[in-house]
């Protein structure tokens, strides 16, 4: 016996029913903050070769293709505009804020990748340049995050207040301002130093 729901319809009535354009869907796109950690830690930027944010400096990503999933985005793209493969991947988090991106309803799931290695990058596909920027955490009080991102005579700069979430004790970053990040990456960067520096 068929199932029906409550309008009396099998699955298959339901799909052949179903319109997907009555439903606004966004864009999905996969960003990756890679950390390497040798001496001094460093996380890969990309600077944009293109219009939204163009020069200014983002995280490695794109948006996911169709038949792609997050991960296999991710790992394309770096490849795209680094030249990195085969970096292990761990998801970062899910960010979805309206706004975050000026070309529309765009969703981002972010990824994490931490490189014990000294990997040289060059920018590709729609990438202007690549480089790894030095990352240094300015002591402050301890509710507040402070970072300063380095190469050679570029400097980025993010502040965040920092609090524990309420239902997993996990230390999670709110910024409040940042300058030379494009999109909302100075979030997801502030959110990759904390699981980074958590181990």
């Amino acid at each position: 016996m068929e199932l029906r729901d409550k309008n009396g319809l099998t699955e298959a009535e339901f799909l052949k029913g179903y319109r997907q354009k009555d439903y606004p869907r966004p864009s999905l796109t996969a960003d990756l903050a890679v950390i390497r950690s040798l001496e001094e830690p460093a996380i890969l930027l990309i600077r944009r070769g293109g219009h939204p944010y163009l020069n200014c400096w983002a995280l490695p990503g794109g948006f996911v293709m169709p038949g792609e999933d997050a991960q296999t985005a991710a790992h394309r793209e770096l490849q795209e505009e680094t030249g990195l493969e085969n970096l292990p991947l761990a998801p970062l988090g899910l960010y979805s804020k309206p706004g975050r991106d000026p070309r529309g309803w765009v969703v981002s799931a972010a990824f994490l990748a931490v490189s014990q290695a000294f990997s040289p990058v060059c920018a590709n596909d729609d990438a202007a340049d690549a480089a790894w920027f030095a990352v240094r955490e300015i002591p402050t009080d301890t509710d507040t995050l402070s970072l300063t991102l380095r190469q050679g005579e570029t400097t980025l700069k993010l502040s965040a207040s920092r609090r524990n979430n309420p239902v997993n004790g996990r230390l999670e970053a709110y910024v409040q301002s940042s300058e030379g990040i494009a999109f909302d990456h100075a979030q997801i960067i502030a959110d990759a130093w904390l699981c980074f520096v958590a181990g």
